[in-house]
């Protein structure tokens, strides 16, 4: 998504008010646990719904 917008992982942490440690963590491992607030703020950030960022599991 960010490179979609044209935007980087700094501008991320600095428009959502995510710490950049958060941030560096998420990107480098998508898979790891990330709170709901978090992930609000990182949405609110991007303008995108926090659907989004929801992954089907295949069944």
């Amino acid at each position: 998504m960010l490179q979609e917008k044209g935007k980087s992982w700094y501008w991320l942490g600095k428009n959502s008010g995510v710490d950049m440690s958060t941030i560096y963590r998420i990107k480098n491992d998508a898979s790891a646990g990330t709170d709901f607030n978090t992930m609000e703020k990182i949405a609110d950030a991007l303008d995108v719904s926090l659907d989004e960022f929801r992954t089907k599991k295949e069944g």
